[in-house]
C-alpha cells in the first residue's frame, strides 16, 4: 500500500487504486471529504469511497480508497479502531454528542475518581450496545436521524461490540479524557451516554478523534487541503508531460 512518503515522491494512480489517509477536519462529513477529493481528480471519472464514517463533530483518520482499491473498503472497515476524546458528565443531549443541545442536567459533584475508574472497568470485552437515535442507520430505506429530527420514536436493536481497551487518561471534572480501542460498528457516543447512566447521572460525548484503524495511524494522514494541492500539482505535471510528448 502507498504510504505518505511514497505518495510524495511518486505519481498517483487513482484509477489503478490508491489508499489515501486523511485527517478529517472538524464539521466536515465523511462524504464531504470524498466529494472534495473526487472533484479534485476531475476531469477523470474516478471511483472514490471512504472506509468508515466519522461524524461531522469528530476529527481524525479517514481512509479514502480510489479506483480499483474501492474493492478493499469492506476489509478496511472491518478492522478495529482507536479513538481519543472527552466525555462530559452531568449533561445529556438527544444525539449523545454536541450535534444537539443539552436537554437534561444532573448533579455530578458526588462522583469520585474511584467511581469513574471503577465504572470504566464495565466497558471492556463483549458488550450489547444500542446505537444512538441520531445515527445514519437505515430503517425501511430512511436514515434514523431523519426520523429522530422529526421527533418520531425510533426503536433500534442492540448490537454486539467488543471493547479491547478503555482507559481514562485524565479527569478534569466534569470532563473525562479517554482512549478506547474497539471493534467495527462501535458508537463512541453511545459509550459516553451509557457511561453516564452507569454512574447514575447523565453524560455526553464532547470531543472525538479517530487515531487508528487497523494498521493505519492518523500521524501518517494528510491534511486535506495539502492533499488537494498535491493532487492539483500532480495533474499539472501530467498535463505538461502530455503536452511535451
Amino acid at each position: 500500500m502507498t504510504n505518505v512518503e511514497e505518495t510524495l515522491s511518486s505519481p498517483f494512480d487513482f484509477a489503478g487504486g490508491e489508499v489515501l489517509l486523511v485527517d478529517k477536519p472538524l464539521e466536515w462529513t465523511s462524504f464531504d471529504v470524498v466529494g472534495k477529493l473526487r472533484n479534485s481528480m476531475k476531469p477523470q471519472k474516478i471511483k472514490v469511497g471512504h472506509a468508515g464514517t466519522l461524524d461531522p463533530l469528530a476529527t481524525g483518520l479517514l481512509i479514502i480508497c480510489t479506483g480499483k482499491f474501492t474493492k478493499r473498503i469492506d476489509s478496511f472497515q472491518a478492522e478495529d479502531k482507536e479513538y481519543t476524546g472527552v466525555i462530559t458528565l452531568g449533561t445529556t443531549t438527544p444525539s449523545y454528542d454536541l450535534e444537539t443541545a443539552v436537554n437534561q442536567t444532573f448533579d455530578y459533584t458526588h462522583i469520585t475518581e474511584a467511581d469513574i475508574y471503577e465504572t470504566a472497568l464495565q466497558f471492556a470485552g463483549e458488550l450489547e450496545q444500542y446505537p444512538p437515535a441520531h445515527s445514519a442507520i437505515k430503517i425501511k430505506g430512511e436514515r434514523v436521524y431523519e426520523k429522530a429530527r422529526r421527533g418520531e420514536d425510533v426503536e433500534l436493536k442492540a448490537r454486539r461490540i467488543t471493547i479491547t481497551s478503555f482507559d481514562i487518561e485524565k479527569i478534569e471534572m466534569p470532563n473525562l479524557y479517554f482512549r478506547i480501542s474497539c471493534s467495527k460498528g462501535t458508537y463512541i457516543r453511545s459509550i459516553a451516554h451509557d457511561f453516564g447512566k452507569a454512574l447514575g447521572i447523565g453524560a455526553h460525548l464532547s470531543k472525538l478523534r479517530r487515531t487508528k484503524s487497523g494498521d493505519f495511524h492518523v500521524d501518517d494522514a494528510w491534511n486535506l487541503q495539502d492533499l488537494i494541492e498535491k493532487i492539483k500539482l500532480h495533474k499539472t505535471t501530467i498535463q505538461q508531460q502530455q503536452t511535451n510528448n
